[in-house]
């Protein structure tokens, strides 16, 4: 075995002050929920799950549901008006009417050494997993999973950069 002996003031300083910091990373832990929580609600804009796989499409079921919410989406013989065949064209899946499953997106902090990324909505779950009409009875239809949550590439190296940052101030 091998021992190294510091007597050097400033290394010593620089040790204690790198061990004071990981006893407490919460600071980095908020930046990253921050960071991580911007990243997914711009998902909900781009329709792709944190690998960049594209969400599956909404069905017709899921479409003609969305479209009975707005007047004028069809004509009186039923079908589709100039307005409602363009809210069909820009229905993105997740996002409703309300938009409030990627509007709820945040960040919880759990010690000193975590933080916790999701959204309080109960069918949140049902979005990131999928779920058969089979399993869930009150659904219209089969929900197919579309990841919502997770890290992307770019996420995990913005958090190996928060933290390196924090870590050596």
């Amino acid at each position: 075995m091998i021992t190294i002996q510091v007597d050097d003031k400033q290394v010593l300083d620089m040790l204690a002050e790198l061990s004071r910091r990981m006893a407490n990373l919460q600071p980095a832990m908020k930046e990253i929920g921050e960071d991580i929580v911007a990243s997914t609600k711009r998902r909900f804009a781009s329709s792709t799950s944190p690998d960049g796989t594209p969400w599956a499409s909404n069905s017709q079921v899921t479409v003609e549901r969305y479209l009975g919410v707005f007047a004028g989406s069809h004509k009186k013989d039923g079908t589709l008006s100039k307005r409602g065949a363009a809210r069909s064209a820009a229905k993105k899946p997740l996002i409703g009417e309300t938009k409030t499953l990627g509007l709820t997106i945040n960040y919880q902090l759990s010690g000193t050494s975590a933080v916790h990324i999701g959204s309080p909505k109960v069918y949140a779950a049902m979005h990131q997993f999928g779920g058969t009409k089979t399993q869930f009875p009150h659904l219209w239809g089969d929900i197919p999973a579309r990841p919502f949550l997770g890290l992307s590439a770019p996420d995990k190296a913005n958090i190996l950069d928060i933290l390196g940052t924090y870590l050596v101030r």
